[in-house]
């Protein structure tokens, strides 16, 4: 597996970005924005992609793994390089937001470094663009977490 810059077109990818935003219509506000990170897999019939961060200044804004390489190590790579890129860059506060009801995601970001910030309450709704009654793992999805990361420079000043 290797994790590259992507500069293709977008909605090639549209259907990975599918798999951690609900709101079709938020995807489309976002999905050209930032730069985006592939993770990608050598197969018979060519590469395939795995996965996908999303960077949008200093926050992943999307981020997604293919279902069955899940666990896998492919979500670690990925915000490994996304990382590097900041720190390269020289450093900053990574910030991400999940809901409140995906604790597979939240435990995710934890294991990743990433601590809480805050707490938005009821931004999945209709009214926000999102479908009624989004369930995870038996949990109503209502409210979004914020979580951050602080990334040293390469080269401290």
């Amino acid at each position: 597996m290797r994790v590259d810059l992507y500069d293709g077109d977008r909605a090639a990818l549209r259907w990975s970005f599918e798999l951690a935003e609900d709101s079709a219509e938020l995807l489309d506000g976002y999905l050209d924005r930032g730069r985006v990170l592939v993770a990608s897999e050598e197969a018979p019939d060519g590469g395939h992609v795995v996965g996908h961060l999303q960077l949008v200044g200093l926050e992943i804004k999307n981020m997604a793994v293919v279902p069955q390489r899940r666990g896998t190590g492919v979500g670690a790579a990925l915000i490994a390089a996304a990382v590097a890129l900041v720190r390269a860059e020289g450093g900053g506060t990574i910030l991400v937001a999940t809901g409140a009801a995906d604790v597979g995601n939240l435990r995710f970001y934890q294991r990743q470094g990433f601590r809480f910030r805050s707490v938005e309450r009821d931004v999945f709704t209709p009214a926000r663009g999102y479908p009624e009654g989004i369930m995870v793992d038996g949990i109503e999805l209502r409210d979004q977490v914020w979580l951050d990361r602080e990334i040293q420079p390469d080269h401290p000043q």
